[in-house]
This record gives structure tokens, C-alpha cells and sequence, in this order.
């Protein structure tokens, strides 16, 4: 069985490479935009309010890139801390970790990998933080 030290550097070095991938998203998004928004207005052409429609559209695509934003600079964050740091920052890492996990298949496999490290016991014993009981 490997340490909590393997799995931090395995980690550190998955959370660069999801914030890379974060960030290719952001960019798909935006070179897209255009795009995604005509195709989402062909779908609008038989509801009452196409104008609304449109417009909560706009506001979630907004939202999704500010989301994916937030996700790849905690990411890398996280991944300098366990990268780094002999003793990173467990609840950066846990952030990462909720993050990754609310923004998609990848994310899900490297946030509960995440969690399941660093909300361990062994983790709070390795980090000499209080135990939650």
C-alpha cells in the first residue's frame, strides 16, 4: 500500500493536469460562443419567451466558465501545496477536491481520489490535525 506522501506527489501531479484541462475548457467556451449560442437559439423558436431563454442561457455559459476559472487556479494551488510542501494545505485540497468533483467525470475521479486521501484518518494523524470526533 503506498504512503500519503506517493499519493500527495501522484495528486499534486493529476491537479495540474485537471487544471490545464480547466483551462482548455474555458477556452473551447469561448472560441465557441458563438457557435453554441446559435444553436441554442435554433432550439428556442417554439417557446413563449425565446428572449428569456436566451438570456438565462447567457447567464449560465457566464457561470460555467467563471466556475471553471475558479476550479484550475485552486487546482494549481492545491497541486504547488502537495508539489511542494511536505505538509500541504488539506483543506485547499479539499476544496480541489469538491471543485473537481462538481465539474465533471474527471473531476469526480481526482475529488473523491482527493478526499478519500485527505479526509482519511491517516491524513489527520499524518498532518497532526484535530480529529473531528
Amino acid at each position: 500500500m503506498q504512503t500519503l506522501e506517493a499519493h500527495r506527489k501522484t495528486l499534486g501531479t493529476l491537479w495540474v493536469i485537471y487544471g490545464v484541462i480547466c483551462i482548455v475548457r474555458v477556452v473551447w467556451l469561448v472560441v465557441n460562443s458563438t457557435v453554441l449560442t446559435l444553436m441554442w437559439g435554433a432550439l428556442l423558436n417554439r417557446v413563449p419567451d425565446p428572449f428569456t431563454w436566451m438570456s438565462l442561457f447567457h447567464f449560465a455559459m457566464f457561470g460555467i466558465i467563471i466556475l471553471l476559472i475558479v476550479t484550475a487556479i485552486v487546482s494549481f494551488l492545491a497541486a504547488g501545496s502537495m508539489l511542494i510542501s511536505a505538509n500541504p494545505n488539506r483543506t485547499l485540497a479539499l476544496i480541489a477536491g469538491f471543485l473537481g468533483i462538481v465539474t465533471g467525470p474527471l473531476g469526480i475521479a481526482i475529488g473523491v481520489f482527493t478526499w478519500i486521501i485527505f479526509a482519511s484518518r491517516a491524513a489527520q494523524d499524518e498532518y497532526r490535525l484535530p480529529s473531528s470526533n
